[in-house]
């Protein structure tokens, strides 16, 4: 039953039900609205904007903590599969808000694509939902969470009281915590980096490849205002993101090619 002048809040992650940083978020949304939370029942991460089509599709209450008197479903699915089911099977009306997080990891930059955590916002905003994704670049499952809370409280809220625009989504990411306090949010563009790859290729005791995937993280801009510049400073870097992949500034040189000829 929906709380009165309370909004109604869908949380979710890509980490698991179980993992810290969910548990931390719930805590922090029961201060602001009605929370139901819809989450996978183990960890998604990396699998981006995968949904189930070909498997049964599992969703079943489960109680995490059960003083929080917070209604949880635990489903078998990926991080965009919860917020679908979430909307359309869980809940009785659209929720106010979609949070997802907090992610043990860095989606800043090119991570954004990858991200399950990303991913669960951008089905909600989707769906018509105004939705925020946070994470922190931090992947232990001992991570302190604490130095974000007040920047939580503040960025939710004024998503609810200010909404976003129609196709936009946020990306929240907070700095590792340290001992040096964070220095306030810095609003960025996604810095133009990439992942430079590499495959271990080993071998498994039947004698069988396999491959382990590894890389190193590289940053090629250096023009100032990205989200990867803000987190090295210490700052939480906060990036609205667009669902619409159309390259507009193409669609007129493309017109003029002579596909049709």
């Amino acid at each position: 039953m929906q709380t009165e002048n309370k909004p109604l809040i869908l949380v979710t992650n890509d980490d698991g039900i179980t993992a810290p940083g969910i548990r931390h978020l719930i805590k922090i949304m029961k201060t602001i609205g009605e929370v139901v939370v819809v989450a996978p029942d183990r960890p998604q991460s990396g699998m981006g904007h995968a949904i189930t089509i070909s498997d049964n599709l599992y969703c079943d209450p489960v109680t995490i903590d059960k003083y929080s008197q917070v209604k949880e479903y635990s489903c078998s699915g990926t991080p965009a599969d919860c917020v679908k089911i979430g909307t359309q099977e869980i809940l009785k009306r659209k929720p106010d808000l979609c949070v997802s997080g907090i992610n043990h990891g860095s989606n800043s930059s090119i991570n954004v694509i990858y991200s399950g955590t990303m991913s669960a916002a951008v089905e909600a905003g989707i769906e018509g939902i105004p939705a925020i994704g946070f994470s922190l670049l931090d992947y232990s499952m001992e991570a302190n969470f604490d130095h974000t809370t007040k920047y939580i409280k503040r960025i939710t809220n004024n998503v609810i009281q200010n909404g976003l625009p129609k196709g936009v989504v946020l990306n929240v990411n907070f700095p590792k915590a340290g001992e040096e306090k964070l220095k306030g949010v810095k609003i960025c563009r996604q810095a133009k980096a990439f992942w430079r790859e590499q495959f271990d290729k080993r071998q498994s005791p039947q004698g069988r490849d396999y491959y382990w995937l590894s890389g190193e993280f590289v940053n090629e801009d250096q023009d100032g205002g990205t989200d990867v510049e803000a987190l090295e400073a210490n700052y939480v870097s906060i990036v609205p993101v667009k669902f619409d992949l159309t390259a507009h500034q193409f669609i007129d040189d493309l017109k003029s090619w002579s596909i049709n000829d």
